[in-house]
């Protein structure tokens, strides 16, 4: 995590210098998110949160897409047409959510307080208004609850039990 923290401060001295350094980190985290939930899913060899990642992530990109060219909201001080939803807000939410869903709060908060600061430096650089991020933090997050499971290590639990000196009792619990 240091190091991610160091990145996030170092690689904007090397983008592009008419950008703030607010809206270069944001630009680095709607990658970064989606990036290391899916990293994620290959380093630890969960074939099926790999699959369901795709699916997620290829569902909020989809319904961004068409949204940004069926509603052709102009830009905050007509900077550009396709503001809504905020694709970079979309792209980060749905690498968070991933990690919350699949993984658990424990991860998850940290990568949502990222994904809002994605959503954050978007306004503040005038490229959304707030209406363009919060629609898509809703899509990237709506699009991994719709594919996305918690992980279990464990799918078979077998246990056992004496009630009495008499009684024995086995117990197997399958999770799908």
């Amino acid at each position: 995590m240091k190091y991610f923290l160091i990145l996030l401060f170092i690689l904007p001295k090397f983008g592009n210098c008419q950008q703030s350094t607010i809206e270069t980190i944001g630009d680095i985290t709607q990658l970064l998110l989606p990036a290391s939930a899916g990293a994620t899913t290959l380093i630890i060899g969960d074939k099926e949160g790999s699959w369901q990642f795709v699916k997620s992530f290829a569902t909020t990109a989809a319904i961004t897409f068409v949204l940004k060219q069926t509603i052709d909201k102009k830009r905050p001080e007509n900077n550009g047409i396709h503001s809504f939803p905020s694709g970079h807000t979309s792209s980060a939410f749905s690498g968070a959510s991933f990690i919350q869903r699949r993984y658990g709060w424990k991860y998850g908060i940290p990568a949502y307080v990222l994904a809002t600061y994605t959503g954050y430096s978007r306004v503040y650089a005038k490229k959304h208004y707030p209406i363009d991020v919060v629609a898509g933090a809703l899509i990237g997050i709506g699009g991994t609850y719709l594919f996305t499971t918690p992980y279990q290590k464990e799918h078979i639990e077998l246990t056992l039990s004496n009630t009495d000196n008499r009684t024995y009792l086995i117990g197997l619990k399958y999770t799908f």
